[in-house]
């Protein structure tokens, strides 16, 4: 008999009453997370103001813009308590979402959902400083999107 420890991951989506319709991000994020076999993950999501990500961005990353998404992450490899991973936080800017979503001719939610597997890549420690990196962050945003038959 396996008495290992039940494999979980939590999140938590904070609206801060900017947006409301959201509900598919849970597919959204599952799938990302089964994709990439994590397991004890907790994280949050955390919409914001452009007022809020700016001064987010100014602060932390020394550009003084609005941006659509800014992930922090907390872990490091030394980082795991228990086997939990504690991954860290991701704020969207709901109106630079919005704004986007339609610049670029997609649904809010393909735009929603592209910001936040976006936001849950670079906090597992994907990135696209090289167009080596970039290729593989970007096509498993796009694999994860269309398996949940999110598409452009």
């Amino acid at each position: 008999m396996d008495c290992g420890v039940f494999k979980m991951n939590n999140y938590t989506i904070i609206d801060n009453d900017l947006y409301h319709d959201y509900d598919y991000l849970n597919g959204v994020i599952n799938r990302t997370l089964n994709t990439l076999n994590i397991n004890n993950a907790i994280f949050s999501i955390i919409f914001v103001t452009p007022e809020e990500i700016q001064k987010l961005n100014s602060e932390y990353r020394k550009i003084d813009r609005v941006t659509d998404v800014i992930s922090f992450a907390l872990e490091d490899d030394d980082d795991k308590i228990l086997d939990l991973r504690i991954l860290g936080d991701i704020y969207i800017c709901i109106d630079k979402m919005l704004e986007q979503a339609k610049e670029y001719g997609h649904s809010n939610k393909r735009e929603l959902s592209f910001l936040t597997v976006h936001g849950l890549l670079h906090l597992l420690g994907y990135d696209h400083q090289t167009v080596e990196e970039e290729k593989e962050m970007f096509g498993l945003q796009d694999k994860i999107l269309e398996e949940e038959k999110i598409v452009r």
